[in-house]
């Protein structure tokens, strides 16, 4: 079993930056991608940014040129920068890691991290 634990979140005015980070404990052997996926009231979980071990990165189309996802493996931690942050970025922030485990693939959930960007 994977516990994540994410935490940053918080309240900014437009244009301000924030960055979330989620530490991954438990059986954390052969996680393979990690990434942020956040929920709008109203409207469907949606991927923002992923990255695998390798490096490959996948942002969403409205975070591109604003977010940042980085990886610390040595501390099985994902970060998520968040630069330029818009009312449109409000919602829940939640991280999530892919774990393969005698050929069969898992997927962990955190708990999620309020962001909301107000002025």
């Amino acid at each position: 079993q994977v516990h994540l634990m994410e935490s940053g979140g918080g309240l900014v005015q437009p244009g301000e930056s924030l960055t979330l980070s989620c530490a991954a404990s438990g059986s954390i052997f052969r996680l393979n991608t990690m990434g942020w996926y956040r929920q709008a009231p109203g409207k469907q979980r949606e991927l923002v940014a992923t990255l695998t071990t390798g490096g490959s990165t996948n942002l969403a189309d409205s975070v591109k040129g604003r977010f940042t996802i980085s990886r610390d493996n040595a501390k099985n931690t994902v970060y998520l920068q968040m630069n330029g942050l818009k009312a449109e970025d409000t919602a829940v922030y939640y991280c999530k890691a892919d774990q393969i485990r005698d050929g069969r693939w898992y997927f962990y959930w955190g708990q999620g991290t309020q962001v909301t960007v107000s002025s």
